[in-house]
C-alpha cells in the first residue's frame, strides 16, 4: 500500500504539502484522457506549464486545439498535442498508442482522467447506459493502463507514473439513485488502482500508481449528469464552495513531484463544506 493523503479544502496548493519539483519530467511525454474540458484540460495545461509534452485525447479535439494555442501564447515550455480518440472503442485506443510510439517513442506518464456518469438507477436504468459507464470508466482506463505500462516496459522506463482520476464516490455510496451505478464503476477504479500497484511490485518495477479521488468539482460534470434537469446541477454547485479543476491539477503535480522512492497511493480531496 502507498501513502494515503486526505485533503479537505476549497483551494489546494502544492506548496501546502511540499516543494514542487517537476524538473525530472521536463521534455517527457504524458497522456491525459478526456483533456478537452474540466479536470482533464486543467491537468493538461498544468503539465505543459511544467515543460512536459502532453498528448491530450478526447472525441472532440477542437477545445484541446484552442487550449494548445493558449499554452503557446502563454509561453509555456511544454507542448500540448491534441489527439482524437473515442475511449469506448478499443481499436481507437490501440491506434493512439501506436501513433504515440511512432511520433514520440512512448509515454512516461498516463493520466486516466476520462469518465462519465449517466442517470441510470439500478431499479430502472437502461443497460446501454450502464455499459457506456463501464466502457469508459473501467475498460478504457484498464486498456490505457495496460498499453501505458507496455510502452514503459519496452523502453525500460522504470520511473513512470500511472494516475487514475477517481471520485469520492469510489469510496462511499451517495444516497442518490442516479449516481449508484456510477459509484460502482468508481469503486472498480479504487480496486484496479490497488491491483495495479500490487502487479507493479510483483514485476519488480519502480513505476508508480496513484488514485486521486475528488469530491464536488465545479465542471460540466453535473450538467451532463442532470442534462434533463439542469436546475439540479445548479443547486449542486451552489450548495457549497466547490473545488475547481485547477485544484485537482495541483494534486496531480504534487503526486508527480514526490521523490521517486515515495508511493502516494490515494488522495481524497473534497471541499471543506461538503458532507457525505
Amino acid at each position: 500500500m502507498g501513502i494515503a493523503v486526505k485533503i479537505t479544502g476549497s483551494r489546494f496548493s502544492v506548496g501546502v504539502l511540499g516543494t514542487c519539483n517537476m524538473d525530472r519530467w521536463k521534455g517527457r511525454v504524458a497522456l491525459v484522457t478526456g483533456a478537452s474540458v474540466g479536470i482533464g484540460a486543467a491537468i493538461a495545461k498544468s503539465l505543459v506549464q511544467h515543460g512536459m509534452k502532453v498528448i491530450g485525447c478526447a472525441r472532440n479535439v477542437e477545445q484541446i486545439q484552442k487550449l494548445a494555442a493558449e499554452c503557446v501564447s502563454s509561453g509555456f515550455s511544454g507542448t500540448l498535442i491534441p489527439y482524437k480518440c473515442d475511449l469506448s472503442v478499443e481499436d481507437d485506443m490501440i491506434s493512439m498508442f501506436s501513433w504515440i510510439k511512432v511520433q514520440h517513442q512512448g509515454i512516461d506518464v498516463c493520466i486516466n482522467n476520462a469518465g462519465l456518469a449517466l442517470p441510470e438507477p439500478l431499479l430502472s436504468g437502461k443497460t446501454s447506459g450502464w455499459r457506456t459507464m463501464m466502457d469508459v470508466n473501467v475498460i478504457a482506463l484498464s486498456v490505457c493502463t495496460r498499453e501505458a505500462y507496455q510502452s514503459m516496459k519496452e523502453r525500460k522506463i522504470d520511473d513512470g507514473h500511472i494516475i487514475n482520476i477517481n471520485s469520492i464516490c469510489g469510496h462511499r455510496v451517495v444516497n442518490h439513485a442516479d449516481a449508484h451505478f456510477y459509484s460502482a464503476s468508481k469503486y472498480a477504479v479504487t480496486a484496479l488502482t490497488e491491483g495495479l500497484r500490487q502487479e507493479l511490485r510483483e514485476a519488480k518495477t519502480h513505476i508508480r500508481a496513484t488514485c486521486i479521488s475528488p469530491g464536488l468539482v465545479e465542471t460540466e460534470f453535473a450538467y451532463r449528469l442532470f442534462s434533463e434537469n439542469p436546475e439540479i446541477a445548479v443547486a449542486t454547485y451552489t450548495s457549497v464552495k466547490c473545488l475547481q479543476a485547477v485544484d485537482i491539477a495541483n494534486s496531480v503535480v504534487y503526486v508527480l513531484s514526490a521523490p521517486p522512492h515515495v508511493q502516494i497511493g490515494d488522495i481524497e480531496i473534497t471541499p471543506v463544506e461538503q458532507s457525505m
